[in-house]
C-alpha cells in the first residue's frame, strides 16, 4: 500500500441545532473528517485515524470513500460512535453536548501510534487538537515522532492563562499552532491579534496561524513579515461549524507541500470557505477542483503583508 502523507484524527456524528431552531441530524463531523477535507484540497494522500462503533453510518463511510480518504486506520470498537449535539447561537457561541455515553470517549479517541498501519508512521503532516490545561505531552511527543510537520489547534479556551513553561512545552512540539482569537487570549492575555501572535512566538511558537473568523487569518513566524488574509466571501447563509478544522487541514497541507506561509494560508482559507456553505462536510474534493483553483487565486491576491 502507498504511504499516507497527511493524517487527521477522530470522528463525531453531529446533530446540529441552529439559533432559529433548525436542525440537521446525523452529520459527519468532528475534527477528523473536516480536517481531512481541507487536506484533500491540496493533497491526494490523506488518511483518517479514529475509533467508531458498529453504528457508524454507511453514508459517512461512503463520503470518505468518495473523498479519497484512506480509512485503513479507522477501527471498529465495542463502544458506539461518538455523537453530540452542536448548538450554535446567533452571536457565534457554540456548545457541544455529548449524546454518546462518556465511556465511549477514551475508547474511540485513543490512539496508539505503534499500532497504526506502517503506511501511517512516516507522515509529511499530522493535525491534532488539545485541551490547553491538559495537553497530554506524551501523546503529542508520540505524534511528533511519526510526522515531519505537526499541527496543533486548541479545542477550547483555557480556563486561566497557562504558566509560561507549560505553554512553551506545547508550542515547542508544534510546527504549526492555530488557535482562534478567544483561545489565544486565554493563553497569553487580551490584546490585538498581531500582539497575540507575537506573544505566542515569544513563548516558543514556530508558525502561528491565528484564526479570526470573518476577519480571516493572521500568520506570523519568527523573523518574518506577518501576513493577513481575509476570509473569502461565500453566498447564502453560512454554517461555521467545522470551518476552523477545514482551515487547519488546508493550511497544514499547503505548508507541508510548499513551506510557504502565504500558500498555506490561501489553501486553509479556501477549505474554510467550502465548509461554510452547507451544514456538515462539503461534497467530495474532486468535485470542487475547478472552483477550488479559482478561490485559491482569489485568496492569494488578497494577502497583505503587515510588517
Amino acid at each position: 500500500m502507498k504511504p499516507v502523507d497527511l493524517l487527521a484524527l477522530g470522528v463525531i456524528i453531529d446533530d446540529l441545532v441552529l439559533a432559529d431552531g433548525t436542525t440537521h441530524m446525523g452529520l459527519l463531523g468532528g475534527g477528523g473528517p473536516q480536517t481531512a477535507f481541507g487536506m484533500r484540497l491540496c493533497s491526494e494522500s490523506v488518511g483518517l485515524a479514529a475509533g467508531v462503533g458498529a453504528d457508524f453510518p454507511q453514508a459517512a463511510r461512503d463520503w470518505m470513500h468518495t473523498a479519497g480518504i484512506d480509512t485503513s486506520a479507522v477501527r471498529q470498537t465495542a463502544q458506539p460512535t461518538l455523537r453530540a449535539w452542536q448548538l450554535l447561537e446567533a452571536d457565534g457561541r457554540h456548545t457541544q453536548v455529548w449524546r454518546s455515553p462518556l465511556s465511549a470517549l477514551p475508547v474511540n479517541l485513543a490512539l496508539d501510534t505503534t499500532t497504526l498501519p506502517a503506511t501511517h508512521r512516516s507522515l509529511q503532516g499530522l493535525h491534532t487538537g488539545i485541551h490547553p490545561e491538559e495537553p497530554n505531552l506524551a501523546r503529542l511527543q508520540a505524534l511528533r515522532a511519526i510526522t515531519r510537520v505537526l499541527s496543533i489547534e486548541t479545542w477550547r479556551s483555557a480556563a486561566s492563562p497557562l504558566r509560561p513553561e507549560a505553554l512553551r512545552a506545547v508550542l515547542q512540539l508544534a510546527d504549526i499552532f492555530s488557535p482562534n482569537v478567544a483561545e489565544a487570549e486565554s493563553l497569553v492575555g487580551a490584546g490585538e491579534p498581531l500582539a497575540l501572535a507575537q506573544r505566542l512566538l515569544e513563548h516558543g511558537g514556530r508558525l502561528i496561524a491565528l484564526r479570526m473568523g470573518n476577519a480571516g487569518v493572521l500568520v506570523c513566524a519568527a523573523n518574518q513579515n506577518a501576513l493577513h488574509l481575509p476570509a473569502l466571501a461565500v453566498s447564502g447563509a453560512t454554517h461555521p461549524l467545522g470551518a476552523g478544522n477545514a482551515f487547519c487541514g488546508g493550511f497544514l497541507a499547503g505548508w507541508a507541500a510548499t513551506a510557504d506561509a502565504a500558500s498555506a494560508a490561501a489553501y486553509g482559507t479556501v477549505a474554510a470557505s467550502f465548509m461554510l456553505e452547507q451544514p456538515g462536510v462539503p461534497p467530495a474534493p474532486a468535485m470542487l477542483h475547478l472552483e477550488a483553483q479559482r478561490r485559491l487565486q482569489r485568496a492569494l491576491q488578497s494577502i497583505r503583508i503587515l510588517n
